[in-house]
């Protein structure tokens, strides 16, 4: 405990929050992040410049889930249409297969921590591209709030606090990660300040560069030597042989709406082919909280998940296409094998016919940006590069080194991109956006999207109702985990149709957290409907 602070940080309440009515809005899991992004609109920024500044502000106030090292995605309508960008991570040039086997022994996937879980970092690549297509103001003015919460220092709330305590044990002896996140030996306190001037330098010089110091300079050379400090063989080259990819997103109509995802190597795909089977489905004519309606969700989230953890992985690797997991005879085949009085498993089917931190911001000329970035598990690798403080991800470990697994096309390989679970997702209605929204949390996000696109399409739930409802998430097999606030009656009633329940408190990554931006019509007169998700210390912020 913080012995300045008298008061135990538990939180005994439900906490229940009132969506927030603006014209120029941002919504993040933590208030830095959401008022640095307020603060670029107020200089004239638009909401591209909005979601860079929050995105960067966001690696240094809530490090537990982000970093200069992460990976992104970003779906964003520019006032006319709508664009995806796949700033994931590639493979270095010397991961293979006998790579890891010869370094690390028999073993099914990459190491979870080290340098060897370490893909190419995109998430700086994702700001810099998205700065030159659309955005408005100088892009070293967007790093300036993160910049001066690295060097000044911020107070730890309460969410991160109790992420950073839970990670020490495991990563404490982690290159960098003691002498970047433990400054006094241990995890900060709620309410002490932490302060981070290693990654302000970094981020000063990928201001002062518009990121090539990241990628072909100081900052990439400075990664290579400690990783082979360390062990790993990440290098230069392989950043400067990076590049984000702009790609179209991909869309599955749902009661009038179309859902938009990123495509593979994401797992978007799941949420779009649940909701393809549960459009079979009236599900407006079960209660919204009923036993009905959340079986018929679970186990239309099972069979997406049979899927995509067969097929998914680079699209250059996968043996079907998008368009083939989400054809409309198909999902219409897989609907029919749902009981609707029982839990079942599911196997994969045959398509064949002949994958944190989520932000949203939006501005009054109608722009707006889905955006998500990530260094996977907690603080990722744990590997933290001292010099300019990149905190880097441990994507590498979503890869499967052995031939003929579950996935046979996620296999490592020089260059590739893993299965990847972080995803943004964007809502249009005849072709005019209406929402742009996420719910982080490895594989609780198509979940999340689900899950709350239901409560909004279906029962009419207003976005801040949405994302405060109790959730379930699937795990594998027959077990689903329930948040402890979800009505009893449906427990009991769950566990009576053959799923197995397990009541979970921790809601942090189990049950994910949203941000929703609703367009309620012109922006200019109507402005947007925003929501921000309880289960961290977010804020939704407008003017």
């Amino acid at each position: 405990m913080n012995p300045h602070l008298p008061f135990q940080f538990t939180t005994p309440y439900t906490s229940h929050r009132l969506p927030v009515f603006a014209r120029n809005v941002v919504s993040t899991s933590h208030p830095l992040a959401a008022q640095a992004g307020l603060r670029i609109l107020w200089q004239g920024g638009n909401a591209v410049d909005a979601a860079i500044a929050a995105a960067a502000a966001i690696t240094i106030a809530e490090p537990v889930s982000n970093g200069l090292g992460s990976d992104a995605f970003c779906i964003l309508w520019d006032g006319q249409q709508l664009h995806g960008l796949n700033a994931s991570g590639r493979a270095p040039a010397t991961w293979t297969p006998s790579y890891f086997t010869r370094k690390h022994g028999d073993m099914d996937r990459p190491p979870k921590r080290g340098y060897d879980s370490v893909t190419v970092p995109g998430a700086v690549a994702s700001w810099v591209a998205m700065s030159e297509r659309f955005g408005r103001l100088p892009f070293a003015d967007l790093m300036q709030p993160a910049i001066e919460i690295a060097e000044r220092g911020y107070l730890v709330p309460v969410v991160v606090q109790q992420k950073w305590a839970a990670a020490v044990p495991e990563l404490k002896n982690q290159p960098g990660f003691a002498q970047a996140f433990m400054p006094w030996g241990r995890a900060p306190e709620v309410g002490e300040l932490f302060q981070f001037p290693a990654a302000a330098r970094g981020l000063r010089a990928i201001a002062q560069t518009k990121g090539q110091a990241f990628y072909g300079g100081a900052i990439a050379q400075a990664i290579e030597h400690h990783a082979a400090q360390h062990g790993g063989s990440l290098k230069a080259s392989d950043f400067a042989a990076y590049q984000p990819e702009w790609v179209t997103p991909i869309a599955k109509n749902y009661r009038g709406y179309t859902l938009h995802e990123i495509p593979p190597n994401g797992q978007g795909i799941a949420a779009l082919i649940a909701l393809g089977i549960l459009s079979q489905v009236d599900l407006s004519r079960m209660p919204v909280d009923s036993v009905d309606s959340q079986h018929m969700q679970i186990e239309a989230m099972k069979l997406a998940f049979a899927d995509v953890y067969r097929y998914v992985a680079d699209p250059s690797a996968m043996a079907v296409t998008p368009e083939q997991m989400l054809d409309d005879a198909y999902l219409a085949e897989r609907a029919r094998l749902i009981d609707p009085r029982r839990a079942q498993n599911f196997g994969a089917g045959n398509p064949v016919k002949g994958g944190t931190i989520y932000l949203s911001a939006a501005d009054e000329n109608g722009m707006m940006v889905s955006f998500i970035q990530s260094n996977y598990m907690g603080f990722g690798s744990g590997c933290v590069e001292p010099e300019f403080g990149v905190s880097l991800q441990n994507r590498g470990h979503a890869f499967a080194v052995q031939p003929g697994g579950l996935n046979p096309a996620n296999l490592v390989a020089p260059g590739k991109r893993p299965f990847h679970t972080i995803i943004p997702a964007f809502l249009t209605k005849d072709g005019q956006p209406v929402m742009s929204y996420g719910v982080m949390g490895a594989n609780m996000q198509p979940q999340g999207h689900m899950q709350t696109l239901v409560r909004m399409l279906d029962y009419q739930q207003n976005p801040q109702a949405a994302c405060d409802a109790p959730r379930w998430r699937y795990n594998e097999g027959l077990s689903i985990n329930v948040e402890s606030a979800m009505n009893a009656e449906v427990v009991q009633g769950l566990q009576a149709r053959g799923h197995q329940l397990e009541v979970i408190q921790d809601s942090y990554q189990d049950f994910g957290s949203g941000q929703f931006i609703w367009r309620a019509g012109d922006p200019k007169t109507q402005g947007y409907v925003v929501a921000s998700d309880s289960r961290r210390d977010g804020l939704a912020a407008g003017f």
